[in-house]
């Protein structure tokens, strides 16, 4: 196998604000996001970063995105660093987030144009995967509707397609499946499976256990920002339902009373 991404040693700290502080059972005035985290994700396989809300998953994906800078550690990316060239990086991955927010006034068309001329996509090639993806996902009919009149299963999809509106060998998707109904769901999954068959490689966050079992090759467990356990799905499992597994390592390390 070829690896295409190599987190190494991540650590990641916030420093909370006072109504945080309270809440930190330790009274501690940073929270530590990610400890020391690495993984290694190969070419044309779907990885997995499988924690609870709060394990680190988003600020990992974050930081590979180069949304955010690591405090120590790097990701290389097609052997390019997040730290030393953050542009070359951004142009070879695509990144889905509940976070992007599109802006109500835009249509999908324009969006993609924007995005696509951002990106360096030339015209050509623009209009031609805006095409294949704007049919794929039915968005064809929507193309000149105001996002604000859109239905939340349409903004998923047209955010989907902006995110890989260059082509990228990386596609990293931050839970998303979270809100959809399950047809849109289902139009989401069968994507990122076809982009596997494609060749691409595809880091996908969630805590949806049977979403895990269904699509990754590879799975990291991430608890209070460590990864605990690193390796096929296969492995990982143990004999188990990834769900069984998951709190039978989520109890060693947080203890029974969790």
């Amino acid at each position: 196998m070829e690896p295409i991404l190599t987190a190494s040693h991540l650590k990641k700290t916030f420093t909370l604000s006072q109504k945080q502080q309270k809440l930190e059972k330790s009274g501690s005035r940073v929270k530590v996001a990610v400890d020391d985290l690495s993984f290694t994700a190969y070419r044309g396989e779907i990885f997995g970063l499988l924690g609870p809300n709060g394990a680190g998953k988003t600020t990992t994906l974050r930081m590979i995105a180069t949304l955010i800078r690591p405090d120590s550690g790097d990701v290389s990316v097609g052997g390019v660093s997040v730290l030393k060239d953050p542009a070359t990086v951004r142009n070879r991955i695509g990144f889905l987030t509940s976070e992007l927010k599109l802006e109500d006034f835009f249509t999908p068309d324009y969006l993609f144009g924007f995005f696509a001329s951002l990106h360096g996509v030339t015209p050509e090639v623009a209009a031609a995967r805006k095409a294949e993806l704007f049919s794929r996902f039915g968005i064809d009919r929507f193309a000149q509707v105001k996002v604000a009149n859109l239905s939340t299963g349409m903004k998923q999809k047209v955010s989907l397609v902006i995110s890989v509106v260059h082509d990228p060998d990386i596609i990293i998707f931050d839970e998303p499946t979270n809100g959809l109904d399950v047809l849109t769901a289902k139009v989401v999954t069968d994507f990122l499976e076809e982009l596997r068959s494609r060749g691409k490689t595809v880091i996908l966050s969630t805590h949806i256990f049977s979403l895990a079992e269904k699509l990754c090759d590879r799975v990291g467990i991430i608890i209070d920002g460590k990864m605990i356990q690193c390796d096929t799905l296969e492995a990982v499992q143990a004999g188990e339902s990834l769900e069984e597994r998951f709190f039978t390592l989520y109890r060693d390390c947080v203890g029974e009373e969790a």
